[in-house]
Formats: C-alpha cells, sequence, structure tokens
C-alpha cells in the first residue's frame, strides 16, 4: 500500500503534520497503543510505500524509512494530563504564546494563519499550574477520525516548552480511546515533562466536552 499525504495536513510548510502522519501509520496496525519514529520530514503530496509485518510498519521511498510504526510495548506508561474545564481552556487559549510569534503560522494543527475549517486551530496557551490547555471545535469534516485525534495530540505539547521553539516531532507514542463528533467542543491539555540538550519531553491528553477520554499521547521534541 502507499501513504500519501495531502497538502493541506502539513507541519512546517513543506512537510507532514507528524502527529497526522503517526496517526495514518499507525492505523496500518492493530489496536492498541502505537510509538511512531520519524526519520525524515514526511513529504506531501508524494506517495510513501508502506510496508508492514511483524508488529511493525515502515513508510518509505527509494532513500529508505521516512516513518517507522511500532505497536508499543505493554510496560510502557502514557501518562493522563488532568482534565479542566471548557472556560479555563477558553482562557488558556487566549494566551497563546503563537499569538505573538510563530515559528510554522500554516501549520495545519496549532497554525494562527489558518482559518477555521482549514485547520485545527489548537491554540494552547498556559495554565496557572504550568500545564497548557486549548480547545479544539471538531469541524464536520476531521470528526469520527482518528488520525485527527492523533494530530491534536501533537502540537499542545511542544507548546508547553514555546521558550524552546522551534522544534519538530521526533517520536510520539499515542493511544485513541474515542472519537470526537462534530460539532464539539474539545479540550486538549499538554504538560512539560522534561528537556535535555536538543530532546523537549510532553504528554498530552484530549478530552470530550462530557469529559469522556479521546486519546492520550507521550511525545518526544528535537530543538532546531
Amino acid at each position: 500500500m502507499a501513504l500519501l499525504i495531502p497538502g493541506r495536513f502539513n507541519g512546517p510548510d513543506n512537510s507532514g503534520n507528524g502527529g497526522y502522519v503517526a496517526g495514518l501509520l499507525a492505523a496500518t496496525l492493530d489496536p492498541g497503543p502505537v510509538t511512531v519514529s520519524l526519520r525524515r520530514p514526511p513529504p506531501l503530496d508524494t506517495p510513501m510505500e508502506v510496508a508492514t509485518a511483524d508488529g511493525r510498519s515502515v513508510a518509505q521511498d527509494a532513500d529508505g524509512a521516512i516513518v517507522e510504526a511500532r505497536l508499543a510495548a505493554a510496560e510502557e506508561e502514557l501518562p493522563r494530563v488532568l482534565a479542566v474545564d471548557l472556560s479555563a481552556a477558553r482562557a488558556a487559549a487566549e494566551r497563546f504564546p503563537g499569538h505573538l510569534a510563530h515559528p510554522f503560522p500554516r501549520c495545519f494543527v496549532c497554525g494562527s494563519a489558518r482559518d477555521r475549517g482549514d485547520g485545527l486551530r489548537l491554540f494552547s496557551g498556559p495554565l496557572d499550574d504550568g500545564r497548557s490547555a486549548c480547545v479544539w471545535h471538531v469541524e464536520p469534516d476531521v470528526a469520527g477520525q482518528a488520525e485527527f485525534v492523533w494530530a491534536a495530540l501533537d502540537c499542545p505539547g511542544a507548546w508547553t516548552a514555546h521558550d524552546k521553539m522551534p522544534m519538530v516531532l521526533g517520536s510520539i507514542t499515542g493511544l485513541v480511546s474515542a472519537l470526537p463528533e462534530p460539532d464539539e467542543d474539545c479540550v486538549v491539555l499538554g504538560e512539560l515533562l522534561g528537556t535535555e540538550r536538543r530532546k523537549v519531553w510532553t504528554a498530552t491528553t484530549a478530552y470530550g466536552s462530557d469529559g469522556r477520554e479521546l486519546g492520550r499521547a507521550h511525545a518526544t521534541w528535537i530543538t532546531i
């Protein structure tokens, strides 16, 4: 099979959004936690061949692996970031650092230059305790699809360490447990877990309007 990332779903201008790409590749494996590693920037509008065997999928081109996914080990823990209510998430979003300076303003997930209905517009801002939060208004064309939950679990993690920007996704381990409904207002939380040299570790959790967990992820970011 082939994997193609439409140009709409970019992160940096010329490559796919890491969370969205991770979600598509994760879907080629059995249900459960999946770890996805980005070896090179995923190209846009260019088919990548996908090979799947023994709990592992690789999207590749003639130069080798671009993105790799594997079933996560049972002992890999995915921390949950505790929820806040919708009003607190809306207030945090008003403090989104990307409103002042954004390294990737056209990013499908968090880009401040994307119109409603085009990007997800997840503007994750700080809470009083160091976590971050934002509201995800789920447009009908992205509802009910797990890859968009993966996308929502991506950028809000990076913005917990906005002083380290710009950074790109190195790897993400995620689990989607439920899907959002059209026009649902969801809350996505982020938490900074640590940093070391160029690496940043974050956790994210997404919740539906009724408080049900949609998914959670642990990510490693690389500053550039």
